[in-house]
């Protein structure tokens, strides 16, 4: 349980105690520093802990904002300090300062918890102050001040400001004014009912799944069940993250569960329409699995730009100061929001499209949304890192390197080819990743199935791959080296299966693929926690991007047609149970900081 130390002259009234008590706390009362400093000492070190003016007034959520949000290890409002397991050295040491320094003298003269956060600021330690916007907090220094602060926050509606917060500043306009107006609501009524963010994420999981299933039918109703639902398990993922920051109930684990099942949802309901097609005979697999590939790789160009640029110095440019003057024109901000597709504009387009039409033309649409999106973002992100002077940090070289997942192969040829990946211009490392991957496509897609060509690409790929890392990827269009790896591995998969023109092997590929690509997003998602990256065995298990092509291109070529379909079923397995297992064990167990990543709207 969390602890609040009231300190300073007690207010007869106040309604202070009641709501520190309603938000969690065992509240105690100093009667002075030296006091404040020994009821400090008295509560367990891996609780929380607040110190909190008597006097202070303001509205209740302005106090859950400052005082209960798991994100950080030290918060603060006027006349509240607050401090969890992490913090709490820092905390002591400045209430020692202050103890010392006040003498022992009565906290009444002034607010010992600003005396506090100055001291923490003079140590140059990190303390978050939430933004309050209309909310109230103060701590008055006489009856007229008090009278005043009341009359405030009387004037303002903090549940109303509380709705209004719990919606995404910057979100789709289908969200924003589709869902969201009403999706609040539901968060709020969850939260009342004691129900968590994990739970409303699972039950949109499960209700997507539920769509895939109805779209697997083939039917006209399965296909329209599947788009109504659909946007139900949409509605739901809006709600969960409106619960999230409605209820300030932040976790690593629930960041990851909200971003993996998002693309578990989608891609189970591309299979699903997959499934449904061929029932009525018509073999879309092949589309479903490129809808996927493109999309996956659209989340690799934006994780991959976003973590090149991360902490990035000197980051200037003008294709961003264009951005930044289109958004001052209102509507060109939501036209440039809803052309890059994201998630709710292609959910409610895929849902449509299921209901009144075929899965055929769904993907047909999709695909070609999805790639006019992609052209217009990264093209977009290449002008700005073209014009942008700036230093990347060797944070962003790991983060990159970890995202290109480099196996054993080309980790060992990297080593040798350091010396001479020191001496090639800037943009040699994009450049290479990217003739590797079309080299390896291109003798892919020689026809027939089986055969050397794929293999020669691939070993050709794997020797790309290795100069493309050789060195820190620093460079301005370093970050494109890992969706080249990603596009060139996915593709070659689609490629092969297709070729082999056997039932089941475009399925198997499909399976093939989003093993992979979970591997790929949970890599992400353990950056974006500041967890780090996966472990070296894992990587090495599974065989980096280079050994899995690799692999994937030999069984081509001395299997036959229908074994090279049941190797593609073994290996989609055996990929999945091993990133899941490892993945579940992490992200149950990590000790990692509560997070609330707001990501992309793609």
């Amino acid at each position: 349980m969390s602890t609040a130390i009231l300190t300073g002259q007690p207010v007869p009234g106040s309604s202070l105690e009641g709501d520190l008590r309603s938000l969690g706390y065992d509240v105690r009362v100093a009667a002075d520093t030296a006091d404040a400093e020994t009821l400090l000492a008295q509560v367990p070190g891996d609780q929380r802990v607040a110190v909190v003016d008597a006097r202070f007034v303001g509205h209740l959520h302005a106090l859950r904002l400052g005082l209960t949000d798991p994100r950080f290890p030290l918060a603060a409002i006027p006349g509240a300090v607050t401090a969890q397991s992490a913090g709490r050295q820092a905390l002591t040491r400045a209430m020692a300062r202050e103890n010392s320094a006040g003498g022992g003298t009565a906290v009444a003269v002034d607010s010992l918890a600003d005396r506090i956060v100055t001291a923490l600021d003079h140590d140059g330690t990190d303390v978050h102050r939430p933004e309050l916007g209309s909310l109230v907090a103060a701590v008055p220094a006489d009856p007229q001040a008090r009278n005043e602060a009341r009359q405030a926050v009387a004037a303002v509606d903090d549940e109303a400001v509380r709705l209004k917060s719990a919606v995404k500043s910057r979100d789709g306009f289908f969200t924003t004014f589709c869902i969201s107006p009403y999706s609040r609501y539901i968060a709020r009524w969850c939260a009342r009912r004691g129900l968590t963010p994990n739970q409303v994420t699972t039950a949109s999981l499960i209700t997507a799944l539920i769509a895939a299933g109805c779209a697997a039918t083939g039917t006209r109703g399965g296909f329209v069940a599947a788009g109504v639902l659909l946007i139900a398990s949409f509605v739901l993922d809006c709600t969960d993250g409106q619960l999230a920051r409605y209820s300030l109930q932040y976790s690593t684990l629930g960041a990851w569960l909200d971003a993996t099942f998002d693309r578990a949802k989608e891609y189970a309901y591309y299979a699903g329409l997959a499934l449904g097609a061929a029932r009525g005979g018509d073999d879309v697999w092949a589309l479903a699995l490129g809808a996927m590939i493109l999309q996956t790789c659209r989340h690799v160009v934006d994780f991959s730009f976003n973590e090149a640029n991360h902490d990035a110095t000197a980051n200037t440019s003008p294709t961003a100061a264009l951005s930044d003057k289109l958004d001052s024109v209102g509507w060109t901000v939501w036209v440039r929001r809803m052309i890059v597709l994201p998630i709710g504009e292609r959910w409610a387009m895929i849902a449509v499209l299921t209901a009144v039409t075929t899965p055929r033309i769904t993907f047909y649409v999709l695909l070609v949304g999805c790639a006019f999106a992609a052209t217009y973002t990264t093209a977009g992100r290449v002008l700005r890192s073209l014009t942008r002077k700036a230093r990347r940090t060797d944070r962003a070289a790991q983060a990159l390197a970890d995202l290109a997942d480099s196996g054993p192969l080309a980790q060992s040829l990297a080593g040798v080819f350091k010396n001479a990946a020191s001496r090639l211009p800037g943009i040699a490392a994009p450049a290479v990743a990217l003739l590797g991957g079309l080299v390896l496509l291109g003798l892919a897609a020689q026809p027939g199935f089986g055969g050397p060509s794929a293999v020669v690409g691939a070993v050709v790929y794997a020797v790309t791959s290795a100069l493309a890392v050789a060195r820190p990827l620093k460079g301005a269009l370093d970050w494109l080296v890992p969706p080249f790896f990603r596009a060139a591995e996915y593709g070659v998969v689609l490629l092969l299966a297709a070729k082999a023109e056997v039932n089941g092997a475009l399925p198997a590929a499909f399976g093939l693929v989003a093993a992979v690509a979970y591997h790929h997003y949970d890599t992400v998602y353990r950056i974006r926690g500041n967890a780090g990256a996966p472990p070296a065995w894992l990587v090495r298990a599974i065989g980096g991007h280079e050994g899995r092509t690799l692999l994937v291109t030999v069984l081509a070529a001395v299997l036959s047609a229908s074994q090279f379909s049941v190797a593609l079923t073994v290996l989609a397995v055996a990929v999945a149970l091993v990133v899941l297992v490892e993945s579940i064990r992490f992200w149950v167990s990590s000790g990692a900081p509560a997070v609330h990543d707001e990501g992309e709207p793609a």
